[in-house]
């Protein structure tokens, strides 16, 4: 099933898109394409953004020229992608991606390879089908994303009610959802992100399959999923985009680990961590402020990495630190095999795991060191979100003494070190028994026997 395509165009004095709120980049290529004689338009997020008032991340176009004539039309361009071939024009560090019009998918074309190739379960491995903008507007995911905006008449097109939708706030797939989901299951994704994105909330025919396909994200290559993760949780509505992702069963895929401390009355501390870092993230992405993905892991992977470190310690025998050690290699690998994080972002997750043990040893120089390692202050933040998370009583006490610890000139930070008592927060290693000494009468081999 497709939407109905009835071509709705909506003249300049009727919208509130201006030239002056579009990328001069954006603008110089969609000038030289109409110049060269190509069709060429906005589309996409930028267009929809600029819509609801707000200012796009990015600045998307679309054209009739191929990719190849993209590449002799402007010598600042690149190709990129396997899956659908797109063109990067490149301004220092802006980059303005640029696609050819997308085309139907029709029988013939399938045994072309290198054009359409279609896997067995229905999901798109190759989608080089060019079209005219009316094929273009019925391949694109979302409605909302679906307008078109034109420099030539500074009109904007709407092929399949987006404009309408954006109004009324519904998330609406274009085409027939399961089929659409199965050509591309990160389509689930992409509706739920955007609902909490825009907090709107998604038409029923789109959301019906979503529950009983989510399984199919575990076809997704684990590379794609990662940077999807990110997009979902560090954009700065994480947290709706979590809860919208449990409603719909898609939290699983992406997170397996998670989903089995999951609870009924989701009061487990691995839920109330989940919820406490992903509601501090958006708040730091609202204040402008920076945010490190190892440190969102590690905060939501830390109980699942606490209870294998005790079992593992049960089982094997092993003191409590070696078994911390074994079960991180156990938490991130399985971590690893649904969402592939690279290994600079679990070489910082391990960093700031094991600091937590080292936090409460602050004896003779140890704070002073520990202080100086680089990611301290994450594993502080960390420590933080612990104490409040489980409100304990020794965690919090711990927290406050490095806060005030931090802040100390050297002086005070002597003193306080002074006046330290025994640290019952972290299990201690055991001490070495010392070598015992022969007892018996000392034998002088210089004597004559």
């Amino acid at each position: 099933m497709e939407t109905e395509s009835l071509m709705t165009v909506i003249p300049r004095e009727s919208h509130n898109i201006s030239r002056k709120d579009i990328s001069e980049n954006a603008l110089k290529v969609l000038y030289r394409l109409n110049k060269a004689g190509f069709e060429a338009y906005l589309v996409g997020g930028g267009v929809r953004d600029l819509l609801l008032g707000k200012k796009p991340k990015d600045f998307d176009i679309t054209t009739n020229a191929t990719p190849e004539q993209m590449r002799k039309l402007f010598r600042n361009c690149r190709l990129v992608g396997r899956r659908f071939r797109l063109a990067h024009v490149m301004f220092g560090p802006e980059v303005i991606e640029v696609a050819t019009f997308r085309g139907h998918h029709q029988e013939e074309a399938e045994d072309d390879r290198n054009s359409s190739q279609r896997g067995q379960n229905g999901m798109l491995l190759r989608d080089n089908i060019f079209g005219n903008i009316e094929d273009d507007a019925q391949r694109r995911d979302l409605t909302i994303n679906s307008l078109y905006y034109s420099v030539a008449d500074f009109s904007v097109r709407d092929y399949v009610g987006g404009l309408q939708d954006l109004e009324d706030g519904v998330i609406r797939l274009i085409g027939d959802p399961e089929t659409r989901y199965r050509e591309d299951p990160v389509r689930m994704l992409r509706v739920v992100r955007f609902a909490a994105k825009l907090e709107m909330r998604i038409a029923a025919e789109t959301a019906e399959p979503i529950p009983r396909l989510a399984t199919l994200l575990n076809d997704i290559p684990p590379a794609r999923l990662f940077e999807e993760s990110l997009k979902l949780l560090q954009a700065g509505y994480g947290f709706r985009t979590y809860q919208m992702m449990r409603e719909y069963h898609l939290f699983q895929p992406l997170f397996p680990t998670l989903t089995r401390g999951f609870t009924a009355e989701s009061d487990s501390l691995m839920e109330k961590m989940l919820a406490q870092v992903l509601k501090n993230t958006d708040n730091r992405i609202l204040n402008d402020m920076r945010v490190n993905p190892a440190f969102l892991f590690a905060a939501m992977f830390w109980y699942p990495q606490l209870e294998s470190a005790q079992r593992i310690a049960q089982e094997s025998g092993l003191t409590y630190y070696d078994a911390f050690a074994l079960s991180m290699n156990e938490t991130l690998d399985e971590a690893c095999r649904a969402l592939a994080i690279p290994k600079r972002i679990t070489t910082l997750i391990r960093d700031i795991w094991q600091l937590q043990l080292r936090m409460s040893r602050r004896h003779g120089k140890r704070a002073w060191k520990l202080m100086e390692h680089p990611k301290f202050r994450a594993a502080y933040d960390l420590l933080a979100l612990r104490a409040d998370v489980e409100n304990n009583r020794e965690l919090q006490s711990l927290t406050h003494w490095w806060g005030e610890f931090q802040a100390a000139a050297p002086v005070e930070q002597k003193t306080m070190m002074n006046t330290l008592g025994d640290d019952p927060v972290v299990p201690r290693r055991k001490p070495r028994r010392p070598r015992r000494r022969p007892t018996g009468p000392r034998r002088d081999t210089n004597s004559a026997s």
